[in-house]
């Protein structure tokens, strides 16, 4: 095997293990039982009118998403099509396997959320780090940072997020105290995260599909 191609499988194993940090992040929002953050209130609300559980709305969030993506002339890499395929069934494993009794407690489930944004925060770290494009939800959220480079990334994520909510809100899913916490909270914590180990999202050089197939053929 050639150098280039071990490069990229270590990169798409950097990406599904960033996924997998990203996926138990939204898991402990979930878990915190205080309403769900945007994105899953979006899917929730998505799974009430369809046949599909709230792993594959997810998914099929996600494919529609990255179809915006294409419009705005976001690349396109595999780390994008990765997140697409496995965020939403790795958030459904830790959801159906969590052998913990369900939270009641306000405070523990703000805990609960806050650490869940942390964690969502590493694991984009992680696999945006991998330099193959991102997730379709996150190349939303760096392709509308682009095009507001006077915010910073954590306050387009508090815009985004909140119409989002309105969304999910529209579509019935559970709104409580949490999800306009997410609204909110999920873009500070990512800005402290991100402030503490200095990574700008809008700083990486992605690679597309199209480039790193031509990096496995040489």
């Amino acid at each position: 095997m050639t150098a280039n191609k071990k490069k990229i499988f270590r990169e798409w194993g950097r990406i599904v293990g960033g996924l997998i940090v990203f996926g138990f992040g939204v898991h402990l929002t979930i878990f915190a039982n205080i309403g769900l953050a945007p994105w899953d209130c979006f899917g929730m609300g998505i799974a009430r009118h369809t046949v599909l559980n709230f792993g594959l709305s997810m998914t099929v969030m996600g494919v529609v998403i990255l179809f915006i993506d294409l419009a705005m002339k976001e690349r396109i890499g595999f780390g994008t099509i990765i997140d697409a395929l496995l965020t939403g069934n790795i958030v459904q494993f830790f959801n159906s396997f969590n052998p913990l009794p369900q939270n009641h407690s306000l405070p523990l489930g703000l805990l609960l959320m806050t650490i869940g944004f942390a964690f969502m925060a590493v694991g984009m770290y992680i696999y945006m780090g991998a330099a193959q494009c991102c997730g379709p939800r996150d190349a939303l959220l760096v392709g509308l940072g682009k095009r507001l480079p006077r915010l910073s990334i954590g306050v387009v994520e508090i815009i985004l997020w909140g119409s989002v909510t309105f969304f999910g809100w529209i579509l019935g899913g559970p709104i409580g105290i949490g999800t306009l916490y997410g609204a909110l909270g999920a873009g500070v914590v990512m800005n402290i995260v991100y402030r503490l180990i200095r990574f700008e999202p809008r700083a990486i050089k992605h690679r597309d599909v199209i480039e790193v197939v031509r990096e496995l053929k040489s």
